[in-house]
């Protein structure tokens, strides 16, 4: 294990681990070196393009040479970078490959933890820890503090609402995490819904059968299992129906025990649908509800069940709310972007109808 030592009243590293040395030279700079040079060559990146994103998210200076990086700027800052780097090369050495999104969400977070963010999972450590959530496939680090929360809330709460904007994970979390309490046995199956709601037109009038119906509206939930688990053992589970995928109005008059169930684009049930899904919760049967409460697509004057049952359950034991923000987009910067724009558009418009009335 490596000692801390305090320059100047702050952390400073001075001695090496098992797996990287960090010297330092004085309160604002120091040498990150690393054992393994495959790892520090994909932890820099091509082009060293990692590191270019380092130096722009934290304003530090980081120049590579072999497999050493020297980091200098502000000393919250490089030690914020070094967090990151120290993580994001454990992942490396577990087997797990490093994209620019994961480089993005090891920022974050090590900004997070400075930050001291009122959240119950997070805590101010030296080294960096991020809830995960492994399948056979692959394994999924969260990359924002709300993430983390949200993963920590799924292993813990039988119900979990999780709202927010576009772009924050969700549902491809919910779905990943519904995969592995079935690979682990802590489930017997998993049910993904949707209500199908649509713009303009009934399910009655599309043509082909149900299921050619209403896949349209599950596909992002096919979309995440195939990435959670191999294509062939997806499609034998869901003929086995071990994984069902049905719209919400297939769920009355059921009780789904042993179950890890999801219901996706919640803000487009209403009041009744809402408490038919929730109150089909069965024995050792888990159930997360996603949605945005600012793109409820219901008729107008008909209350969303997603609002309202936030607003019912509020401290109800057992039950788990997290809320993302746009910081919490994990897509393309743009779409942060254009979800604050678009919050900042309805804000000034809730604004001139009240003082209109």
């Amino acid at each position: 294990m490596r000692s801390l030592n305090r320059l100047n009243g702050h952390e400073m590293i001075s001695s090496s681990s098992r797996h990287s040395k960090t010297t330092a030279t004085d309160a604002n700079h120091f040498v990150l070196t690393f054992e393994n040079n495959r790892f520090a060559s994909e932890l820099f990146g091509q082009f060293d393009q990692n590191l270019k994103l380092l130096e722009e998210r934290l304003r530090v200076d980081a120049r590579p040479r072999g497999n050493s990086v020297a980091i200098s700027g502000d000393i919250v800052a490089t030690n914020q970078a070094r967090r990151a780097l120290d993580y994001l090369y454990g992942r490396l050495q577990s087997g797990a490959s490093i994209d620019t999104s994961d480089v993005e969400g090891a920022i974050r977070m090590a900004v997070a933890a400075d930050d001291q963010l009122q959240l119950p999972t997070m805590e101010r450590k030296a080294k960096l820890t991020m809830a995960q959530i492994s399948t056979r496939k692959k394994t999924i680090a969260a990359r924002t503090p709300m993430q983390d929360a949200y993963i920590r809330a799924m292993e813990r709460a039988e119900l979990v609402f999780g709202v927010g904007p576009a772009g924050t994970g969700k549902t491809y979390l919910a779905v990943a995490h519904a995969a592995q309490l079935l690979e682990r046995g802590a489930v017997d199956r998993i049910i993904l819904s949707r209500p199908a709601v649509e713009a303009g037109e009934r399910l009655g009038f599309l043509p082909g059968d149900m299921k050619e119906k209403v896949d349209p509206y599950l596909r992002p939930l096919y979309d995440a299992l195939y990435d959670m688990m191999p294509g062939d053992k997806v499609e034998r589970a869901i003929s086995a129906g071990v994984i069902e995928i049905a719209p919400l109005a297939f769920m009355r008059g059921r009780t789904l025990a042993n179950a890890a169930v999801i219901l996706d684009e919640a803000q487009n049930t209403t009041s009744m649908q809402m408490k038919m899904f929730l109150t089909r919760l069965g024995e050792n049967g888990r159930m997360i509800v996603t949605g945005d409460p600012s793109q409820v697509d219901l008729p107008r004057g008909v209350k969303s069940g997603l609002v309202e049952a936030l607003q019912i359950l509020k401290g109800v034991e057992g039950v788990s709310v997290i809320r993302f923000k746009d910081a919490d987009v994990v897509r393309h910067p743009m779409v942060a972007r254009i979800v604050r724009a678009y919050e900042s558009h309805t804000a000034v418009h809730d604004e001139s109808e009240q003082s209109d009335r």
